[in-house]
This record gives C-alpha cells, structure tokens and sequence, in this order.
C-alpha cells in the first residue's frame, strides 16, 4: 500500500505501541516493532466498507486479530481500522481496539526482559 509521506497513525494507550505517528519512516518503524513483540500476528477480516472519491476516500476494516507474542501465551483482540486515502495513497490510519490488551501484553514482555516492550512509543 502506498503511504503519503506525512501519513498520520494513531494507536491509543501508554504503552510501546501507543500514540501518534506523522511519516512514513515512523510507521515502518512502528510495524516493525509491532512484528517483533507479537510474532505471527494474524488478521481476521470481518467487514469492509469503503465510501467516498478518489481523492478523499474512507475505509472501516472490522477484523479480530490474533498472534502469539514473544513470551509464548496466546493473544486475541478485535477492533476497527479506519483509513483515509487520497488518490490511492494512505495519509491516515486509526486504530480502535482493545488497548488495555496490548499493554497487558508489553507489560508481560518487558516483565521476560524484552526491553522493547517497555521502550517509549514511536512518535516521530
């Protein structure tokens, strides 16, 4: 998927994976780290609804999500994506989901010793 390079990610909670992101080069950065503490991580799409032109274009992905984090006990959260396009490009992504989850999860990691998982968030 093409990003605008000024993409904007917002991922709520206080935690490793929360907050805001405004570049391209910060949201790789978060799925790489996203990858990294939840190995295997899987998405399960329920619905998709798309609505708008091409160049001010919205999509609602309603999904469950399930993976098996570093520590090797299982994880499942549900949620919705919305995302904003212009002409075919990403400029925003939102997350809505179960945040108190994830933070259970960095906080288990981080008790192992995964020091990422306590990192602070990716902001820039």
């Amino acid at each position: 998927m093409a990003c605008a390079p000024d993409v904007e990610h917002t991922f709520s909670g206080e935690h490793a994976l929360g907050g805001t992101r405004h570049s391209r080069e910060a949201l790789g950065r978060w799925f790489e780290r996203l990858y990294r503490l939840f190995p295997g991580l899987d998405f399960e799409v329920k619905r998709v609804l798309v609505r708008g032109w091409p160049w001010r274009t919205v999509a609602m992905i309603e999904w469950v999500d399930r993976a098996r984090p570093a520590d090797g006990l299982p994880y499942e959260n549900e949620g919705t994506h919305v995302l904003r396009f212009s002409w075919g490009r990403l400029v925003g992504l939102h997350a809505y989901l179960d945040t108190q989850k994830v933070e259970e999860v960095c906080e288990r990691l981080a008790k192992e010793g995964i020091e990422e998982a306590s990192a602070p968030p990716i902001l820039t």
